[in-house]
């Protein structure tokens, strides 16, 4: 298997798209507001994170469980979902028929040097109408900017306001209309990047398109990083950010001859700037957003999933096919410990199964087996606790992080 030294890899074109060009906006932009370290009106502050599993089961029923105090409390009910993608604290249920919004109602703002945490009443928010399952994308702040949707049949490419699903509301920024098939709407900042028919534009909260459209042969997976949002493409990643300028995309090239499989799902702890996805039987790439460099690191056997811890002891997390969870060196690849298989009837099934990592735990579903599950896996991938919901957890995300 190849082993690419982290820093070795080249940064690709750079492209940096100033703010030219109007359209006609299909919605009113939501106009700049002050910076309320994560405050809306009603939420209690805390002083320490409310952190809780949100989870969704077949037939659409929501329910949240307190990690500290190890309640249940139902939330609502959505339509069945198909897919689930989560921000921290909401959860958006996607369906051939749109997307269902939930609010956990616990969630954490992230100021660069310190956290503030908070709770309001959990709920189930609303619809958006759409045709095919939707791809979502997040942002990593929970009251601000937007959120993407894309609609596969239909080829729409929706942004939401974030801040205003933090009011209880539901608004479109902006609906464009593009080409029908995979693709994405990525939030960074007060614009947002559309990845469809092989190519990525930048438009405005308005919808209004800036600079020249970026290839993207490919687009597949997307992930909020501590440095900007990322974009998977066939030959690498686009970095999207922000500067005084504007947007600002850089290309990361995949190493030179390499033949390992793509990246396409990419998953790390909230925040950082490391991400890991998938390579096929070659192990798992670490794309570094900081360094803009990919790290293809070998594992002892393929994996299903994975995740970058990116702590001071580089922890890796991964679930083999067997529903086993490996905690492995993300430098090297080398196995520190794993856990007896937990979700391997859920895999075999063909159901969903999340492994989601925090500082210091992992959390994992298993539909199949009933059960949620949090390892240490910083203590020899140690079961630190084990729940049985009393609905089955399809879909499960962790929030008030």
């Amino acid at each position: 298997m190849l082993s690419v030294p982290r820093r070795s890899a080249l940064l690709g074109a750079l492209g940096l798209l100033a703010l030219t060009g109007c359209a006609a906006p299909t919605a009113p932009a939501s106009p700049p507001t002050a910076d309320t370290h994560g405050a809306i009106d009603g939420a209690a502050e805390l002083a320490e994170p409310a952190l809780g599993l949100t989870s969704i089961d077949a037939d659409g029923h929501v329910s949240h469980l307190d990690l500290l105090e190890e309640t249940t409390a139902e939330v609502g009910a959505v339509r069945a979902p198909v897919s689930v993608h989560s921000d921290g604290r909401y959860l958006f249920a996607a369906d051939d028929e749109g997307v269902s919004i939930v609010d956990s109602g616990v969630w954490t703002w992230d100021h660069v040097d310190h956290f503030h945490y908070y709770r309001a009443p959990s709920r189930v928010i609303g619809d958006v109408e759409g045709r095919g399952v939707a791809t979502v994308a997040t942002s990593n702040s929970s009251t601000t900017g937007g959120t993407g949707l894309f609609f596969p049949a239909s080829g729409e490419a929706v942004l939401l306001d974030t801040e205003a699903l933090s009011r209880g509301e539901v608004v479109e920024r902006f609906r464009l209309e593009r080409t029908a098939g995979a693709g994405l709407v990525m939030p960074v900042g007060s614009f947002a990047a559309v990845a469809s028919a092989d190519q990525v534009t930048l438009h405005a909260a308005d919808g209004a398109q800036t600079g020249e459209p970026v290839p993207c042969v490919d687009p597949a997976g997307t992930l909020t990083t501590r440095v900007g949002a990322v974009i998977g493409c066939r030959d690498g990643a686009l970095l999207v950010s922000t500067a005084d300028e504007g947007p600002v995309v850089e290309r990361i090239p995949y190493p030179a001859g390499t033949t390992a499989p793509r990246a396409t799902v990419f998953a790390n702890r909230e925040g950082r700037p490391t991400a890991a996805a998938p390579a096929g039987e070659a192990g798992v790439w670490m794309l570094d957003t900081r360094e803009r460099t990919w790290t293809l690191v070998p594992t002892p056997e393929p994996v299903v999933q994975a995740t970058a811890v990116d702590d001071k002891d580089s922890h890796l997390l991964a679930l083999t096919p067997d529903g086993r969870v490996l905690v492995l060196d993300g430098e090297t690849g080398q196995l520190r410990a794993a856990s007896v298989p937990l979700v391997g009837a859920s895999l075999a099934a063909g159901q969903p199964v999340s492994l989601i990592a925090d500082q210091q735990r992992a959390y994992l579903n298993g539909p199949a087996e009933g059960r949620l599950w949090e390892l240490d896996f910083a203590d020899a991938a140690r079961v630190a606790r084990e729940f049985t919901p009393e609905r089955a957890p399809l879909f499960v995300a962790e929030t008030g992080r």
